[in-house]
């Protein structure tokens, strides 16, 4: 069966892996994937991700981060689903708890951050948000 949200598959992956305190989960490798990954470091959600080549297919091995026993990331979801996308632009951009979160938009120029893309002054398709 075909899979109809691939980023929200590697958002509950992440989601279920950290509520049963594993060090890292398996996702299936994409270029929008490894962004949104790449966003979740700089960031400090994640420790780290890496290409799997162990399987049949590709693969990220995406490092889960924690503070104290607590997953860094408290709360994690999708935005912008297959059936109703959700558009932005740079100044309409949503603040996720006061400042604290942050939500994951695609843009012209790559997938930044909501204060990344705020200071590049660029909108586009919310992804996710997290804090």
């Amino acid at each position: 069966m075909a899979m109809t949200d691939p980023l929200g598959d590697m958002l509950t992956r992440i989601r279920n892996g950290q509520r049963a305190k594993k060090d890292s989960v398996l996702s299936p490798a994409s270029k929008l994937r490894a962004n949104v990954l790449e966003v979740l470091q700089r960031e400090g959600y994640i420790r780290g991700y890496s290409e799997d080549e162990s399987g049949k297919h590709p693969a990220l091995r995406i490092e889960l981060k924690y503070f104290e026993g607590e997953p860094a990331i408290k709360h994690v979801a999708r935005v912008s689903k297959p059936g109703r996308r959700v558009y932005s632009g740079s100044k309409e951009l949503p603040i996720v708890r006061n400042g604290l979160g942050i939500t994951i938009v695609s843009t012209p120029r790559g997938v930044l951050s909501d204060n990344e893309a705020r200071n590049e002054n660029v909108g586009g398709e919310v992804l996710a948000e997290v804090f």
